[in-house]
């Protein structure tokens, strides 16, 4: 039976409202309404005044009508995921963070959230490329290259992200600031902890920010869909490209 292609069902000129759902019985590590206020002060105050791209969240016992999602399970159900995100069968973004796994890789739970988040902010039908150097096409990933950078709200760990400028090549290096942290000096610098999927022709690959990066552990991403690579996720484990996965590494 052939697969039904899922298109994105969404109006970017409305703010959407993101409902928070937690299915995992792995503990969190963290109070779910404490990460969600954080979550919600990372969107106000860090990343809409950059990408000015707002959200709502609430926590939600169930997925609700028209309404994206971030939901908490325990494992993985992609390979070396730490949490990713995709599209709904009704074509609304949805992200999925994995406890268990995130624990067991020794991450919080609040990076890979917020990563997730983030990620599905910007690029919610999973469908953007940038033009980078050289000829190649870069995933529109807001937190990849510094995935392994964070900073707290209210005590709580929040994932660095990238500036609109990361994704302009005529800048000059040092010449403006590239993400939220000021770690990055270049547009498209992938650092020591980062990775990013790139495009070239017709040929998809992973690139890391070093050999430790690049070894297969897991990590976070976002899954990305057919048309862009294409689904991806926030994992510690380098899913292969032939798998569609993005994930956070």
């Amino acid at each position: 039976m052939p697969t039904r292609i899922i298109r994105a069902a969404f109006d970017r000129g409305q703010v959407p409202t993101i409902a928070c759902i937690n299915a995992a019985k792995t503990p969190l590590g963290v109070d779910l309404g404490a990460l969600v206020r954080a979550l919600q002060k990372f969107v106000n105050d860090c990343f809409a005044p950059v990408w000015g791209i707002p959200a709502k969240l609430v926590v939600s016992s169930k997925p609700m009508k028209g309404a994206w999602a971030l939901v908490f399970l325990d494992d993985a159900d992609a390979p070396g995921a730490l949490g990713y995100h995709d599209l709904t069968p009704d074509g609304l973004p949805l992200s999925k963070v994995f406890v268990k796994t995130t624990l067991g890789a020794g991450e919080k739970v609040s990076v890979t959230a917020s990563h997730e988040l983030a990620e599905m902010l910007l690029d919610p039908a999973i469908n953007l490329w940038s033009d980078g150097p050289t000829n190649t096409l870069y995933a529109y990933e807001a937190c990849d290259a510094v995935e392994e950078v964070t900073f707290n709200i209210d005590g709580i760990a929040m994932s660095d992200f990238v500036y609109p400028s990361f994704f302009e090549v005529f800048r000059k290096p040092n010449s403006t600031q590239f993400d939220f942290r000021k770690k990055l000096s270049r547009p498209f610098q992938i650092l020591s902890g980062g990775y990013s999927l790139v495009r070239k022709g017709t040929t998809v690959k992973q690139i890391f920010g070093s050999k430790r990066k690049a070894r297969p552990t897991q990590s976070s991403g976002t899954l990305m869909p057919l048309a862009k690579a294409t689904s991806r996720s926030f994992s510690t484990s380098c899913a292969p490209c032939s798998s569609l996965n993005h994930p956070r590494r």
